[in-house]
């Protein structure tokens, strides 16, 4: 196959799931994937499909991404990519796939549990419209013929990855978690939008914000008010119960915290805040945030704000495009040269 008819394959797709009958059948599949798995709400999974959509699977970007890699138009010996998928949020790890498929590799896929459902129903959608691509995709338990790996998973199991593919080309990916840097002038717009960066997918993404750094006299007060709107996460009972045990530990433990019903916010030199908390730091000066940073920037998947240079701005975070990817490390180019 030409990247041309790889590239169109996608673009169908998209165009699908953005069509009306495509939501109609989308709406049945999240429904499916939330009795699988109660972090999945509809609405989300519904959410998530369409940022494929818009983000990913559209002409103009997969044109614009592909022009960055000018080898992808040569000729090459498919090779046998295993992808060890997360499942932490929904269809996250539709990128992978795709990175495979359009570098003109075979992909055998080992799904997340957590999210096998949305993950096949894309695959077969995505054959319907271009039936070749059949012969590069191949669902697997286990990972011997392969001739590289790209893994996803916990830091335990990102050792255990290390070890039994250290013989194989491999991209191993382990926890990260994003952080958000607050100047203290930020408006209500821009809080929202940060509670969004915190709360959409209630936390569990690694572009997710589990912890800001805040200027010493910062008070909380506006950003629980710019946020009160969000508090529709309360309706999945999984959060709830996050957010009782987290709170009720706090109480009995007498460790000081913010609270507005449904998120809680306390103080933390740690990066990764349990579901529903929020954890802060205090600092001086931005040299201090910078340089804590660049300590943890083995941990940290986005860097949100308008402090530090390069930040992603607020409200963007789970709106990557398709060479934000992720660790920062380039898995297109890992599998251009392959080849």
């Amino acid at each position: 196959m030409q990247l041309s008819d790889r590239i169109q394959a996608f673009v169908q797709l998209g165009n699908w799931l953005s069509s009306e009958s495509g939501k109609q059948e989308q709406q049945e599949w999240a429904e499916i994937a939330y009795r699988k798995n109660g972090w999945f709400i509809p609405e989300l999974v519904v959410k998530s499909l369409q940022e494929l959509a818009q983000h990913f699977l559209t002409l103009d970007h997969l044109t614009a991404w592909a022009d960055r890699y000018p080898a992808l138009a040569q000729e090459r010996t498919p090779r046998k990519i295993g992808l060890i998928l997360a499942g932490n949020i929904p269809a996250v790890g539709f990128h992978d796939i795709l990175c495979v498929l359009i570098a003109g590799h075979h992909a055998y896929v080992k799904p997340s549990s957590q999210d096998e459902i949305l993950i096949r129903a894309l695959l077969k959608k995505l054959v319907e419209f271009e039936p070749r691509l059949a012969n590069y995709l191949t669902y697997t338990e286990l990972m011997k013929e392969i001739d590289a790996i790209i893994a996803t998973g916990s830091d335990n199991s990102a050792r255990h990855f290390h070890y039994y593919f250290a013989h194989k080309p491999h991209l191993i990916r382990k926890n990260r978690t994003s952080v958000a840097v607050l100047s203290g002038n930020e408006t209500s717009e821009e809080l929202l939008g940060l509670g969004r960066d915190i709360l959409t997918y209630y936390g569990l993404g690694c572009r997710n914000v589990s912890k800001v750094y805040v200027p010493n006299e910062y008070d909380f007060t506006p950003f629980f008010e710019a946020i009160a709107s969000l508090e529709t996460v309360s309706n999945n009972h999984k959060y709830v119960h996050n957010y009782d045990y987290n709170r009720s530990i706090y109480l009995v433990n007498r460790v000081p915290f913010l609270d507005n019903g449904f998120l809680s916010v306390t103080a933390s030199d740690t990066l990764v805040s349990p579901i529903s908390v929020l954890f802060y730091e205090r600092y001086g000066t931005v040299a201090e945030v910078e340089a804590k940073l660049a300590e943890q920037s083995e941990k940290i998947q986005c860097v949100v704000g308008t402090t530090i240079p390069a930040s992603i701005p607020f409200g963007q975070t789970q709106s990557p495009a398709l060479w934000d990817y992720a660790d920062g490390v380039d898995t297109l180019q890992f599998l251009i040269e392959l080849s």
